[in-house]
């Protein structure tokens, strides 16, 4: 099974994705960890793309995409997981990591970036203070069987 779970930056995808892995048993990638597996970039991903459709009815893959650019390398039957959070909620936990303080430029990307994953398709939607991880977990769980 693959689950894709994106969505913006500090939007609980990881938070998510590390109480699946527990639950399934899955292996989880983020991002551009793809690179690791080959030399160069195209060869990464089409080696990812194919780990990524034998995982689909094999092994638990789990892969957090917080740029739109990654969506297309989520493989045909894969549940995709959209998590979505209010903008000052994002804009907290995004201060949080810069030790509380979110200078001018970095909001503003933050709000021109707001939504952009909202219209994608998806299989589960979860807004961040809202959803239950555990409710989500189990009903993904419940998918696989």
């Amino acid at each position: 099974m693959v689950i894709g779970i994106f969505g913006e930056s500090c939007t609980g995808k990881s938070t998510l994705a590390d109480k699946l892995k527990e639950s399934i048993n899955a292996q989880v990638y983020t991002g551009r960890d793809y690179l690791r597996l080959e030399k160069n970039e195209a060869a990464a991903k089409r080696s990812f793309q194919a780990k990524l459709r034998e995982a689909v009815s094999g092994e638990n893959i789990i892969y957090v995409i917080s740029e739109k650019e990654h969506l297309p390398l989520l493989p045909h039957g894969s549940i995709r997981v959209l998590v979505t959070a209010d903008l000052d909620m994002i804009k907290k936990r995004f201060a949080g990591r810069m030790q509380g303080s979110l200078p001018a430029p970095v909001a503003a990307m933050l709000e021109r970036k707001h939504g952009c994953f909202d219209k994608e398709l998806h299989d589960i939607h979860i807004i961040s203070g809202r959803t239950s991880v555990d409710d989500v977990c189990r009903k993904i769980a419940a998918m696989d069987n």
